[in-house]
């Protein structure tokens, strides 16, 4: 009897002669909140280029030090054209000039919404990856994410994100969803407000929530309300804890931070 032969098999092992190896993008990103993502999914030499708000401390989602190892852009498409990426990852605030520059020289441009979910933010992240070529690691990532986000499983609290100039997240906004999670109750829609929305100083001092989770006092450039003498006096009756901005303002990696924070204020509430 013959035996059968092995050939196919080592065939198919073997890498096709001739075969060019798939080359991973050069990224320019203009969207901070892509910036973070990137920092975790891509490899150093792929990215070209972030957003200029990642190299300010008031704004950027990752590590200072880590944002200036790369190089930065205000978005324009001068700059963005002259780091010769292969493709641009972009956001809703991007300027219709530089859109239409990058469409004219025939750029490849993905759109990165800010995610409004957990869900949505775990599928960016897996979305972020695959473009940049590391699809596995993107996975990883969104399941770190989700082991952070997990519900506390804790008796909600009432609280209150609050952000500068008395601007609130309210209901269907990333941050309600952690705040949730983490064993809040968002007491947004209790003042009657929509999604991103003000709240007037004197309704917060006359129906206060259990915790206030203030983004000004946190901040080393905090806006006048952070300093108002009546959320001083509030102070004394609330649970006032600082909430970075870089924890407000995007999803991805930042939402493992997020709730890191949140959890921690919760601890601190009986």
């Amino acid at each position: 009897m013959r035996r059968p032969s092995l050939r196919p098999a080592i065939l198919l092992s073997l890498p096709l002669i001739g075969a060019t190896p798939v080359r991973a993008p050069r990224i320019v990103s203009i969207n901070p909140c892509v910036d973070a993502i990137l920092m975790r999914v891509a490899d150093p030499t792929q990215i070209a280029g972030i957003s200029h708000y990642s190299q300010d401390p008031r704004a950027t989602s990752i590590p200072i030090a880590l944002a200036n190892r790369f190089v930065a852009t205000s978005g324009t498409a001068e700059e963005v054209v002259a780091l010769r990426p292969d493709l641009v990852m972009t956001g809703p605030h991007v300027a219709p000039s530089t859109i239409a520059a990058l469409e004219r020289m025939h750029i490849r441009k993905v759109e990165y919404l800010v995610p409004k979910s957990v869900a949505e933010s775990e599928a960016q992240v897996r979305d972020v990856a695959a473009v940049a070529g590391h699809p596995a690691r993107g996975q990883a990532l969104a399941e770190a994410i989700d082991v952070a986000a997990r519900p506390s499983g804790l008796a909600p609290v009432g609280a209150l994100i609050l952000s500068g100039g008395g601007l609130v997240p309210g209901s269907g906004t990333l941050a309600d969803e952690l705040m949730t999670r983490a064993g809040f109750r968002n007491m947004s829609a209790g003042y009657g407000l929509k999604q991103w929305d003000v709240l007037p100083l004197e309704y917060l001092v006359a129906r206060p929530p259990r915790v206030l989770l203030s983004v000004g006092a946190a901040d080393a450039h905090g806006d006048r309300l952070a300093s108002h003498p009546a959320l001083a006096h509030l102070a004394r009756r609330i649970t006032v804890a600082p909430y970075p901005t870089r924890l407000l303002s995007c999803g991805g990696p930042t939402i493992v931070a997020a709730m890191e924070r949140l959890r921690a204020v919760r601890g601190e509430v009986r």
